[in-house]
This record gives structure tokens, sequence and C-alpha cells, in this order.
């Protein structure tokens, strides 16, 4: 798996995730739990994975709808 974004504002990873299951991009968010350890204050970011063979097509799939990319 190959990193696409990452970033502190859950409505991001909602929309990116959404756009790229609508493309048929399997995605994982990771580091979602993390805030437990934080204390829910946002400063660690959140990762969106996607499997290396489709990581350039997400990644067209985010620039195509002004989102930013991690990698």
């Amino acid at each position: 798996m190959k990193e696409l974004l990452r970033s502190n504002d859950p409505t991001v990873i909602a929309f990116a995730s959404a756009l790229l299951r609508g493309e048929g991009i399997d995605c994982f968010e990771m580091d979602v739990n993390m805030s437990v350890l934080e204390g829910s204050i946002g400063i660690l970011p959140r990762r969106m994975m996607v499997r290396a063979e489709d990581h350039e097509r997400a990644q067209r799939v985010m620039r195509d709808n002004d989102l930013p990319t991690g990698a």
C-alpha cells in the first residue's frame, strides 16, 4: 500500500474516500483511533492508503477534484 493523503481534516478524508470508492479504487484510512491517544485535539494527521497499483490513478482523481496528495 502507498500513502495517498495525509490530513488533520476529517471532511477531506471522507470526501477523498467517497471519490475514490466512486471510481472503484479501494482505500484504507490509517491512524483513525490515534485521537484517543492525543486527547481528540486533532494534531495527529490521518493517512489514506491505496494499493500500489492504484496509486497513480488515485492521484489523478485527487488532482481532478483539487484535493491535495501527500505523496
